[in-house]
């Protein structure tokens, strides 16, 4: 495939996991593309220049050769059926791959109170010093029987051969690790291996800076 016209826009901070899974797709795919800023809290999502691009107003928006397409797992769908050639996102099994594609969406879906009590960013920049809601707590241990089930004892990945859901997974709980909180020792080690890949290295090296405190 031609991919010298492959952008990827995504928040001007980097902090986004979603614009991080789409990025490490990219990457495992082994595709050259360019990442666009896109300046959130100047509200340059909602100009109509981004908006007709996106439609939705969201980062990560994927554009390849005039089409674009926002939303992480499309993006990687859509990776994956582009270029077939190179490294699988998914599943080659028909029925792993609709789990894979089960949980990316039940990631997305759920799990609201966990996004809002554990926010991404302290991935990159620190821990929160707040305990989780009996709310939150309740949608944790929804997360770690999700996993728990899924990944198997000794298993390094979720399906056999990693995927885009093993990236989606880590990052859902790597909101804990990274913040402290208990999590299973075999899923923690989980993290690290997901972390370790060079393609979250990548995503992971990028520079940020820290939000100012008021």
């Amino acid at each position: 495939m031609d991919n010298r016209k492959l952008k990827l826009y995504v928040g001007a901070d980097h902090v986004s996991a979603f614009a991080m899974s789409a990025f490490v797709a990219l990457k495992e795919k082994q595709l050259s593309f360019e990442l666009v800023a896109v300046n959130l809290k100047a509200r340059e999502n909602y100009m109509p220049s981004y908006r007709d691009l996106s439609l939705t107003c969201k980062v990560p928006t994927l554009v390849h050769a005039g089409f674009a397409l926002s939303e992480s797992s499309a993006i990687a769908e859509y990776l994956d059926e582009l270029s077939p050639g190179h490294k699988k996102l998914y599943p080659q099994d028909i029925r792993q791959r609709a789990r894979a594609r089960q949980l990316q969406a039940w990631l997305r879906s759920d799990l609201l109170v966990v996004r809002k009590e554990r926010p991404f960013d302290l991935v990159y920049f620190g821990k929160k010093n707040t305990v989780l809601s009996d709310e939150a707590e309740a949608a944790v241990e929804r997360l770690f029987f999700v996993a728990g089930h899924l990944l198997e004892e000794g298993a390094e990945h979720l399906f056999g051969d990693w995927s885009i859901a093993d990236t989606d997974l880590a990052i859902m709980l790597n909101r804990l690790v990274a913040n402290g909180d208990p999590v299973p020792a075999r899923l923690a080690a989980y993290v690290r291996r997901q972390w370790d890949r060079d393609s979250v290295r990548a995503w992971m090296d990028i520079e940020r800076k820290a939000p100012a405190i008021a």
